[in-house]
């Protein structure tokens, strides 16, 4: 099985997704995990696992208001492998198009 750490700026919404599933109403602290990365710094991270993955997100302000305001129709299919901050909002693209 794969474990990869993920930072707020690789997460996909695919990941977003499952840690939403997992964790609807947030995560408290007794399911935040914490260790030492390769730099001997102390990170924080929810767990979330697929049959193959298990991913450890680390936890920040960013991935709690991106979690609370998530919603899987704002995704294409195309995008749901891309990382989040890749993607641009759909107001976004709105706004440019009337310019």
């Amino acid at each position: 099985m794969k474990r990869i750490i993920v930072d707020y700026k690789k997460l996909t919404p695919e990941i977003l997704a499952l840690l939403v599933d997992k964790y609807p109403d947030g995560y408290d602290d007794d399911q935040v995990i914490s260790f030492k990365n390769a730099k001997n710094e102390t990170v924080d991270a929810v767990e979330v696992r697929t049959d193959d993955t298990v991913y450890l997100v680390k936890v920040s302000t960013r991935l709690e208001n991106t979690m609370a305001n998530f919603d899987e129709d704002d995704y294409d299919d195309s995008e749901y492998n891309d990382p989040i901050v890749d993607i641009p909002e759909k107001g976004d693209e709105e706004e440019s198009e009337e310019d």
